[in-house]
C-alpha cells in the first residue's frame, strides 16, 4: 500500500472519527434537548433513543480504530500474523453489535405509531446489511487466516533452503 493511500485513508478515518465524537459531544444533547418535547405518549422513546446513538456512535469508532491500526500494520508489512487477527475479531463484533443496535431501533419504534410500519421495515433492512458486513468481514478474517498461513509456511521452507545451501 502506498504511502500517498495510506495518507488518504488515514484522513477519511481521522474525519470519520472526529465526526463521531462531534455526534457525541454536539449532536446528541441537541437531540436530547428536542426529544424533550415529545407528546407523551412518546416520551418512553427519548432514553432509548439517545442510548442507541452513544452507543452506536462507540461501535464506528471501535471500527475506526482497528481499521486505523490494520492500516499501520500493512505498511509496517507485519498484517500477515496473528496480531491481526485481534482487530478483525474486534471489527466483526462491533459490525455485529452495530447490527443488534440498529434492529434494536427498529424494535424500539415497531410498537404503536411512533413510526410507520415501512420505515420500520426499512430499519430492519438496514441491520441485516449491517450484519452482512460483519459477515463479510468474517470472510475476510479466514481469508487472513489463509494468508498467515501461507507466510509462516514460505519462512519455513526458506529457512530449510538456507540450511540447505
Amino acid at each position: 500500500m502506498g504511502k500517498l493511500t495510506v495518507l488518504a485513508l488515514r484522513a477519511v478515518l481521522a474525519g470519520l472519527l472526529a465526526g463521531s465524537v462531534f455526534v457525541e459531544a454536539v449532536m446528541v444533547p441537541l437531540l436530547a434537548a428536542d426529544l424533550n418535547g415529545l407528546r407523551p405518549e412518546y416520551s418512553y422513546l427519548r432514553t432509548p433513543v439517545l442510548v442507541l446513538l452513544v452507543l452506536g456512535a462507540l461501535t464506528a469508532q471501535t471500527v475506526l480504530v482497528c481499521v486505523w491500526r490494520l492500516v499501520t500494520m500493512v505498511r509496517r508489512g507485519t498484517v500477515f500474523s496473528h496480531a491481526a487477527f485481534r482487530y478483525v475479531d474486534v471489527v466483526t463484533g462491533a459490525f455485529a453489535a452495530g447490527a443488534a443496535l440498529v434492529f434494536a431501533f427498529a424494535v424500539l419504534l415497531a410498537p404503536g405509531e411512533a413510526a410507520a410500519p415501512g420505515v420500520v421495515l426499512l430499519i430492519c433492512g438496514a441491520s441485516l446489511a449491517v450484519l452482512g458486513v460483519a459477515l463479510i468481514v468474517l470472510v475476510l478474517r479466514m481469508l487472513l487466516a489463509q494468508a498467515v498461513e501461507r507466510e509462516a509456511e514460505a519462512k519455513r521452507m526458506r529457512a530449510e533452503l538456507a540450511e540447505v545451501i
